[in-house]
C-alpha cells in the first residue's frame, strides 16, 4: 500500500479544523492538525509534512509570519486559509512563497479539489515524459524543476515554476487566463482569481524582464499573456 499524502492543518478554529480533518481522511490523506501558529511553524520543520493548509488569523504567531519563517527550510506546498475578500492576503501569500489559496468559508470539495491540483503539479514527470526546453540563454527542465538563466539558477516558488513551464511548453503562442488557469488548477477559472498576475509580475522580476512593456513574458491586451521564444 503507498505511503499517505502527509497533511499539516493550522487552523485554531476547532470545529473548522474537526470538519476539514475528517473530510480528509475520508479521502486518503493523513492528517494532523495544529491550532497555533508557533507550534505550527515547529512542526512544519520538524515533520516535513508533503502539504500545509495554513490559517491566516493564528494565535501565537499569524499565518503569514509562519509562512515566510519557514519558507527558506521547508519546500513542501503551502496553501493559505484567508478570510478576507480583498486581494492583501492572496497577494502578500503567494509574494511569501505559498502555492495556492482558497477563501473562507472553505468548502471541502473545493479544498480537496485545490490539494489535488497542487499535488499533481508537483509530482516529477517519469523520464519519458520529461522535458527540457532552451531558448538562448533561458532554460527550464521539467523533471528537475530547475531554471536558469546566462548559467545562473532562478529559484522560483512551486507556482512560479508551473506557470513558467505552461508558458514555456507553448512559446510563440498567446495563453488565455482561463487556460492557464485551467492548466494550473484544474478548475475553471471564475474571472476574479488575481494569482495568474501576481504570478507573471513576480515572475519578469526574477528573469529580468523589467522593461515597460516586458518582451520576454508580453502581456497581450484582451487576450492573455505570450513567451517569447527569440527574447532569450
Amino acid at each position: 500500500m503507498p505511503d499517505l499524502t502527509r497533511i499539516l492543518l493550522v487552523e485554531d478554529d476547532v470545529p473548522l479544523a474537526s470538519l476539514i480533518s475528517e473530510y480528509l481522511r475520508g479521502h486518503d490523506f493523513q492528517v494532523d492538525v495544529e491550532l497555533r501558529g508557533d507550534s505550527g511553524a515547529q512542526r512544519i520543520l520538524r515533520d516535513r509534512p508533503d502539504l500545509v493548509i495554513l490559517d491566516v488569523l493564528l494565535p501565537g504567531l499569524n499565518g503569514m509570519d509562519v509562512c515566510r519563517q519557514v519558507r527558506e527550510q521547508y519546500s513542501g506546498l503551502v496553501l493559505i486559509l484567508t478570510a478576507r475578500d480583498d486581494d492583501i492576503d492572496q497577494i502578500i501569500g503567494l509574494e511569501l512563497g505559498a502555492d495556492d489559496y482558497v477563501k473562507k468559508p472553505v468548502e471541502p470539495r473545493l479544498l480537496l479539489a485545490r490539494i489535488r491540483a497542487l499535488l499533481r503539479r508537483a509530482d516529477p514527470p517519469t523520464a519519458a515524459d520529461s522535458k527540457r526546453l532552451t531558448f538562448g540563454a533561458f532554460g527550464i527542465d521539467q523533471a528537475a524543476r530547475r531554471v536558469t538563466l546566462n548559467g545562473a539558477p532562478i529559484d522560483l516558488t512551486t507556482l512560479e515554476f508551473d506557470l513558467l513551464w505552461t508558458l514555456a511548453s507553448a512559446a510563440g503562442t498567446v495563453l488565455t487566463r482561463e487556460v492557464i488557469f485551467a492548466s494550473l488548477r484544474g478548475i475553471e477559472y471564475d474571472g476574479l482569481d488575481r494569482s495568474i498576475d501576481l504570478g507573471i509580475s513576480r515572475l519578469r522580476a526574477k528573469l529580468n524582464d523589467t522593461t515597460n512593456p516586458p518582451t520576454k513574458i508580453k502581456t497581450v491586451r484582451g487576450k492573455g499573456y505570450l513567451f517569447v521564444r527569440d527574447a532569450w
